[in-house]
């Protein structure tokens, strides 16, 4: 989770300096406005997966008020799923 995390942001930094130093705006032409709608909702999907993952890190390095356990952690499951259609699309 810990690799993921840093994957996440290691990501949303590189966007940040790739929206920064692009010689194009959205408001320029369509390429512009094309690339910023698809590279921002990967952008934002993949901020959300990290906030997932990181809420599940917590739970399970609070194992004394955290409800994961063996059975019982769809919480992990729905945030591996989430990540992999990030990842997917």
């Amino acid at each position: 989770m810990v690799l993921t995390l840093v994957l996440g942001a290691l990501f949303t930094t590189f966007q940040y300096f790739e929206y920064k130093l692009a010689p194009f705006h959205i408001n320029d032409s369509a390429y512009g406005s094309v690339f910023y709608l698809i590279t921002g909702f990967h952008g934002f999907h993949v901020f959300v997966g990290s906030v997932f993952i990181f809420v599940c890190l917590l739970r399970v390095l609070n194992p004394k008020n955290s409800t994961f356990t063996r059975q019982h952690h769809f919480g992990f499951l729905a945030a591996l799923w989430y990540w992999h259609f990030v990842d997917i699309v």
